[in-house]
């Protein structure tokens, strides 16, 4: 798995410099940019941690930056960094996904806690994607057939009636129903709910 890392996008150099030392001075890892369009350079969907943004800076601002990136579907959660006439920017951001901001000048402690925030949320985000993409691939493995015994599961129908509706036999439908919960490895109908529905929206109709 990607380290985290704190990604600071920051013009001013002296603001830039002092915040990869206090980060680096706390154990974390730090890589930081004067401008968006580096950031973009090094972008890629596995970097893990967030970003520390600055709102207003030449060329890409950090809103821009930000549309960009929910353009390229990151999930990399993003904390404004902002002066005080830029708070109903800060506050519109926030409605486009960015998890927080902090005025400056800002107490060292306040943004050290909202990364550490953010790093939970990102961690959670990951894990959740990770778990989605698991599902996914264990429900490729489940047969035509086993993917209709799958459906009628999740709609609570009793073995005796999804025979009826497929035309097979109550016995038939038991192997399916155990051969399907082995695949997706739930060890419950409720957990198997809850699996299918957490990736139902990105299966084909």
């Amino acid at each position: 798995m990607t380290d985290t890392c704190i990604y600071i996008v920051e013009d001013d150099d002296a603001v830039r410099d002092s915040l990869t030392l206090m980060l680096e001075s706390v154990g974390r890892q730090v890589q930081s940019y004067a401008n968006a369009d580096e950031f973009l350079q090094d972008y890629n969907q596995d970097m893990a941690g967030c970003i520390v943004l600055d709102i207003r800076m030449p060329g890409m601002n950090g809103m821009e930056l930000q549309r960009k990136l929910n353009e390229l579907n990151s999930i990399l959660p993003i904390i404004f960094v902002t002066g005080h006439g830029d708070v109903p920017m800060a506050v519109e951001a926030m409605q486009q996904g960015a998890v927080d901001f902090v005025q400056k000048p800002y107490r060292e402690q306040e943004l050290l806690d909202k990364i550490s925030q953010a790093i939970e949320l990102d961690e959670e985000n990951r894990n959740s994607l990770q778990q989605k993409q698991l599902i996914l691939q264990n429900l490729q493995e489940l047969t035509p057939r086993e993917q209709d015994v799958l459906r009628l599961m999740v709609d609570g129908k009793a073995n005796k009636v999804i025979a009826i509706d497929l035309d097979i036999s109550q016995r038939t439908v038991e192997i399916h129903r155990s051969r399907v919960m082995e695949k997706l490895k739930a060890n419950s109908l409720a957990h198997l709910v809850r699996m299918y529905l957490t990736v139902e929206a990105e299966l084909p109709q």
